[in-house]
């Protein structure tokens, strides 16, 4: 398999069958560009929480965090939406136009999103060199966001491998200079301006690649951005919650626990992050085939929304499983110390990778149908949980409490997300997998736990015990079959034929 993928002629292959081997491929190596990433990282972020320690970590994170938040509530769905549109759309004069009005509207949201989060900064009080850093980090937000947003381009088309080596691009870009900066002995400010430089990298990078493809030229229209706002406006509030529900916890703990618990949940915080993002790389791969289908070819869409659910369950599962088994390990990487209170708190949180793969795979179709009312009414029940959660337990239980709200709330939109599909006329689910994934999960643990010898060797044990149990039951799934050149139905329609 190639790195990069050749260029693909507009509206072919997403109407096609291969469009479903391209999807896997492309959220294998999406994944796996992630995974580089995150192998970078490793040599940064146990420099970067060493060096700041945890109690200035926590004032980092919680920046990142507010940041994150406003981003989210002011994205307006943006990205989502050009994702799902560009998929559909064929004629390159309503691509053209539609490319122009959401770059417009980008720039305009994210400026107003970075006034809110600077003012946050200074009316919670976080001091004169944070709020400052709150500027800094805006502006990566906004490259970032234009970025992403003009990438949806190369994804529209199922051109992941270009996505991919951008994402990794702007990853190395970040670890070169966290490392750098840990090195000069600089300090919380410096880091937070890290985003700038790897933002206009990925950014630059995109433009090179679709320029000439799509119009990349600001329309500031407010009367053309009214409809799209309209369209969008329930999605967006949904992607906002989302946002909010995730982070928010740490926010609370900034400003109602010690610095001490605070950063003790930061540095889980931090390896969450990372990990949280696998689920939407692998999942949203299949969008723009479920988004067509949805519109087009109803027995397609329903094979394609069944697999990506079981598929969700067991992956979610496998990294569950492998999160709390090396847990030690990780904490241990980062701060020092096998011992130290975040790998408990690690432990606890490892539970939400489940969650969030189901989330995921039953998200995306329920936008697909346009469903944007249940996916807000998910995502505001997810909130509400965690914010009385997270009030009720931190103060008793710190940064544990912290994390049970957090993957209480990742399960309550799993839950909540899994209901609302099937009752919006989604197909029949495949349930039995849930009890599938339990039997690898209960196995892999066990195997993982009489091995004892080092959590990485736990690791594998586990890993090697969940799948055998797949292979056993025969749920193996066989898109990962496909990875191999075998033949699979992936996001097919049972055995019909390909569509034309």
């Amino acid at each position: 398999m190639s790195t990069v993928d050749p260029p693909i002629p507009r509206g072919d292959i997403v109407d096609t069958s291969a469009a479903g081997p391209a999807a896997i491929r492309g959220g294998v190596m999406r994944t796996a560009s992630f995974a580089g990433g995150l192998l970078l990282a490793l040599a940064s972020a146990p420099l970067l929480i060493r060096h700041l320690g945890d109690a200035e970590f926590g004032r980092y994170a919680s920046i990142l965090a507010v940041i994150a938040i406003v981003a989210g509530i002011t994205e307006g769905g943006v990205n989502t939406i050009a994702l799902r549109d560009l998929s559909v759309a064929t004629d390159r004069a309503e691509r053209d136009r539609l490319m122009s009005d959401l770059l417009g509207l980008r720039l305009a949201l994210s400026c107003i999103g970075g006034g809110l989060s600077i003012g946050f900064a200074a009316v919670a009080g976080y001091g004169a060199d944070l709020v400052l850093g709150t500027a800094l980090a805006a502006i990566g937000m906004l490259l970032g966001l234009t970025q992403t947003l003009i990438a949806a381009v190369l994804q529209s088309r199922l051109r992941f491998g270009w996505a991919a080596l951008i994402e990794l691009a702007r990853q190395v870009v970040t670890v070169a200079l966290i490392v750098a900066l840990v090195l000069a002995g600089a300090g919380v400010l410096s880091f937070l301006a890290v985003a700038i430089p790897a933002g206009v990298v990925g950014l630059v990078l995109t433009v090179v690649l679709v320029r000439g493809t799509i119009a990349l030229r600001p329309a500031f229209h407010p009367r053309r951005w009214l409809p799209l706002m309209r369209d969008t406006f329930v999605f967006a509030m949904a992607v906002a919650v989302n946002t909010l529900y995730f982070r928010v916890t740490l926010v609370i703990m900034s400003l109602v626990a010690t610095a001490e618990e605070t950063g003790y949940f930061a540095v889980s915080f931090r390896v969450m992050e990372v990990l949280i993002a696998v689920p939407g790389l692998l999942i949203s791969a299949a969008f723009p085939i479920v988004a067509r289908s949805a519109r087009q070819d109803r027995a397609r869409f329903e094979y394609a929304t069944s697999r990506l659910f079981e598929l969700g369950l067991l992956l979610g599962g496998l990294m569950a499983l492998g999160l709390l088994l090396a847990a030690p390990f990780a904490i241990e990487v980062l701060t020092g110390s096998a011992d130290h209170p975040s790998v408990t708190v690690l432990q606890i949180q490892s539970a939400a990778l489940i969650a969030s793969f189901v989330a995921a795979a039953t998200g995306y179709p329920l936008l697909s149908l346009g469903r944007h009312r249940a996916i807000l009414l998910a995502n505001l029940l997810s909130l509400v949980l965690v914010v009385a959660l997270a009030l009720a337990l931190t103060p008793s239980l710190g940064a544990r409490g912290a994390a049970l709200a957090a993957v209480a709330a990742d399960f309550a939109l799993a839950v909540a997300n899994t209901v609302l599909l099937l009752r919006a006329g989604g197909p029949p689910l495949p349930l039995s997998a849930i009890a599938v994934t339990a039997a690898g999960f209960g196995a892999g643990y066990g195997a993982g736990t009489l091995v004892g010898v080092h959590p990485l060797l736990e690791t594998a044990a586990g890993a090697i015990a969940f799948l055998t149990v797949l292979v056993v039951l025969r749920r193996f799934p066989p898109e990962l079959r496909e990875l191999v050149g075998r033949r699979s139905p992936a996001f097919a329609a049972g055995d019909q034929p390909p569509v034309s």
